[in-house]
């Protein structure tokens, strides 16, 4: 275990810093000048030159990449050309917000898929399993926006039963993570039952009803622990795509999370904060497989890790 987890975190840093070069490297493509950005359109050209000496944007490119990898390491991730802030310190103040909404959506995920999946592969080729795929399909097709607004206008403002946006309570946590699982769930429950219909051909589903196990045991326990694998694999790779930012449910919901900072960075073109984010996106990423390989391990005692 110990060698796989040092081999894992070698590999890890490794893909970290390929996506530094690269997100580096693309900064510079963008059709924007950050010393124009802060210096203003009326500064003169001393004043330009000067700013782009004090910013080092004067020097090599592997200089400034040098520069930045040891910044990066100390926490410093740059300063904000529009906010004039430190973007450590706005990523860290969005940072919660996400982390619930990402917890939450990753809930409702689970929560409406998984049964769902169940309940179609045991009942595979009937007309249940069929309107269980059904409605999997229209979750996995419908605009997250659109869903968005729907349960706003029948829960929040047609019903009053929450709060129409903003952030704070839990209340002000259940539809936006309602939105994102409705819309994951489909996915969840289409592979759930992927699973669990292969599972439930093995020859030790078919001993398992020989030996008189109930079918709530056959199917939760001896089907459910060998299906959910991939399961755990989703989820890993949910919370790297959750903690960049649910752009489109952030907005609608007005909910304060990294993806509107990353949606405002990208109208500005404030490179720091979009290098910034795709960083921290990257880094969960990596987190994400990471947790699911080792979940991986304690669910099935037939994977050995390293």
């Amino acid at each position: 275990m110990l060698k796989y987890l040092a081999r894992r975190i070698f590999q890890s840093i490794g893909i970290l810093l390929g996506v530094t070069v690269i997100t580096f490297m693309l900064s510079f493509l963008i059709p924007a000048d950050p010393v124009r950005m802060i210096a203003g359109r009326s500064a003169t050209p001393a004043t330009v030159e000067r700013i782009r000496h004090e910013l080092g944007l004067d020097q090599p490119l592997p200089v400034q990449y040098g520069r930045y990898l040891v910044n990066l390491v100390q926490g410093d991730m740059g300063r904000s050309y529009v906010q004039k802030s430190e973007v450590t310190e706005l990523i860290a103040s969005r940072l919660p917000a996400t982390l619930l909404l990402m917890a939450g959506a990753i809930f409702f995920e689970l929560l409406l898929g998984m049964p769902a999946g169940i309940f179609a592969a045991s009942r595979r080729g009937r007309t249940a399993d069929k309107a269980v795929m059904v409605l999997s399909f229209v979750g996995v097709s419908a605009p997250q926006f659109v869903v968005g607004l729907i349960l706003l206008y029948v829960f929040a403002y047609s019903l009053a039963l929450f709060p129409l946006s903003g952030y704070g309570t839990l209340w002000h946590l259940v539809l936006p993570a309602l939105t994102l699982g409705f819309t994951g769930g489909g996915w969840y429950s289409r592979m759930t039952r992927s699973s669990m219909v292969e599972v439930l051909r093995q020859d030790y589903i078919r001993t398992a009803r020989a030996k008189g196990a109930s079918e709530g045991r056959v199917v939760l326990i001896h089907g459910l622990r060998n299906a959910i694998l991939p399961i755990i694999a989703m989820i890993g790779l949910d919370i790297g795509i959750f903690m960049q930012g649910a752009v489109v449910v952030e907005a609608v919901y007005g909910w304060p999370g990294i993806g509107q900072l990353a949606w405002q960075a990208i109208q500005r073109i404030d490179i720091p904060i979009i290098m910034g984010v795709t960083l921290v996106a990257a880094v969960a990423i990596v987190l994400g497989n990471l947790l699911a390989d080792i979940a991986t391990s304690l669910f099935d005692p037939r994977v050995r890790l390293g």
